[in-house]
């Protein structure tokens, strides 16, 4: 189903890639670019815009049509043109609404499996090393590495976090980033944290490729990290246990590495001490890099073998401008995201390569009221008259208040037992959200931010396998595309 992606319209002499507010699509379309099932892929990516719901692919698809100065509504996102797409299905095994360590590890293993694990079979609890150590589900990082294949991870996420974790790791608990909450118990029992088993991953020599942020859960307390001892570096053991192995913090530094060429080298990339800076807070001067530079940076690394790769990249901050109420964050991250399919786009040949687009979960964020066509998205609802042309002031509600297209049914924009005020509007602002909520979080203290949605996302596709995505699937089911792109039968 779909139709074919359109041609890259050039502006001002520059491609859709070079713009930094995104790409305009003609309604030009060229031959498809779907491979038969009978074609074997070289290399699979999977791009997850985490907490990218259709909501939010439609308001930040009239985002950054209104920053080419468009209306907004009919503008297209790059991933919007591909031949193929999906609704996935994303509940977990015990949730209706999931999180996303259930969601990456249906992708990555082919298995629904509970809220909160990450890589561990559905009869397991959460927190139960035990049982975990006793039903492990192999990620597609491993299977890959065995096959040849090198792997790769980027994510404006720490990589110690859920999405990025599902490519290697296993955990009862997704918040055993470090080993800070890891009970002492459960490590004499066998379970690692994340950050460990990332820089201990040695099927056929470990990762090839991993960009992100999350610096401090790989140092002990004594270099200003999380870990419980005070001059552990795994960093440094990681360094320590293979030949050809580069670390580099910088987006310099990245650049001469992608310049390098280097063959049979191992990159680790981590250039922030938490997640990566949003989007919207990014100083000029920042020497992190963008998703579109990790990713572009990556298919250069991972190419060199000549048996090809698989690389997850995930736009993970999507996600957490929602869960802070902030839509203005999240489109912002989400037309990053559009930019790093861009870069990858302008690298692959789809000849031989398979590209997916999805989410893992969507949130509770609504595009609501009756503006008027081209209304500015994180503006205040505009509404017609009985004319049908615009109205001169502002809508306002049954109490008289003014009131925004986006808005969240639960979050920190609630006002809880007061009547709503006029809401703040623009790319920081917290928008308004109808019902406070509270979280325990793992260090005891409370979370208020909004919480994800339980609607089917899409999955977009295009190049080989792709004509295997259609119809209304369980999220498990994208594994199953990837394992066949590439040719492997799962049981193998």
């Amino acid at each position: 189903m779909g139709r074919s992606p359109g041609v890259l319209r050039r502006t001002g002499g520059l491609s859709c890639a070079a713009l930094m507010v995104g790409c305009v699509v003609s309604t030009d379309s060229p031959p498809d670019q779907t491979s038969p099932t009978g074609s074997v892929a070289r290399n699979v990516i999977l791009f997850i815009g985490d907490g990218m719901g259709v909501s939010t692919v439609t308001a930040a698809r009239i985002f950054d049509g209104q920053s080419l100065g468009l209306s907004g509504e009919e503008h297209e996102l790059i991933f919007e043109t591909f031949p193929r797409v999906a609704l996935i299905k994303t509940y977990n095994t015990n949730q209706q609404v999931p999180d996303s360590a259930g969601t990456a590890t249906a992708m990555m293993t082919g298995r629904k499996t509970r809220a909160g694990v990450i890589n561990i079979g559905p009869q397991s609890r959460r927190r139960d090393c035990q049982a975990s150590l006793e039903d492990p589900l192999k990620p597609l990082g491993a299977i890959a590495k065995e096959r040849g294949k090198s792997v790769g991870i980027v994510t404006t996420t720490r990589l110690t976090h859920a999405t990025p974790a599902s490519v290697f790791a296993h955990s009862p608990e997704r918040d055993w980033e470090s080993d800070l909450y890891l009970p002492e118990a459960d490590w004499v029992l066998g379970c690692r944290d994340i950050a460990y088993q990332l820089t201990h991953f040695d099927v056929n020599g470990g990762l090839d490729v991993v960009l992100g942020g999350g610096r401090a859960e790989f140092y002990g307390s004594g270099f200003g990290g999380n870990r419980v001892a005070e001059q552990e570096d795994l960093i440094r053991e990681w360094l320590d246990a293979g030949s050809g192995r580069t670390y580099i913090t910088s987006r310099d530094e990245l650049a001469q590495l992608q310049a390098a060429q280097l063959s049979e080298q191992q990159v680790l990339g981590i250039f922030s001490r938490s997640h990566m800076t949003y989007v919207a807070e990014r100083a000029p001067d920042t020497t992190e890099p963008t998703l579109a530079e990790m990713t572009s940076a990556a298919i250069d690394l991972l190419a060199e073998n000549e048996d090809g790769f698989f690389l997850m990249v995930e736009g993970g901050r999507i996600d957490h401008g929602h869960h802070d109420g902030k839509p203005g964050y999240a489109l912002m991250e989400t037309q990053a995201f559009a930019r790093a399919i861009e870069a990858a786009l302008e690298k692959v040949d789809l000849e031989n390569t398979l590209v997916l687009v999805t989410a893992d979960h969507s949130h509770v964020f609504t595009i609501a009221g009756y503006p008027v066509r081209g209304n500015p998205i994180l503006g205040l609802v505009v509404e017609n008259d009985i004319t049908g042309e615009p109205s001169p002031g502002t809508a306002v509600d049954a109490t008289g208040t003014p009131y925004t297209t986006l808005g969240y049914a639960n979050g920190p924009g609630a006002a809880a037992g007061q009547s709503r005020p006029v809401p703040e509007v623009g790319a920081g602002a917290v928008y308004q959200a109808f019902v406070p909520v509270e979280h325990p979080r793992i260090d005891g203290s409370l979370d208020y931010s909004e919480t994800h949605g339980g609607e089917d996302v899409a999955l977009y596709g295009i190049g080989v396998g792709s004509d295997r995505a259609g119809g209304v699937i369980e999220q498990n089911l994208v594994f199953d595309i990837m394992i066949q792109a590439f040719g492997w039968n799962e049981a193998d």
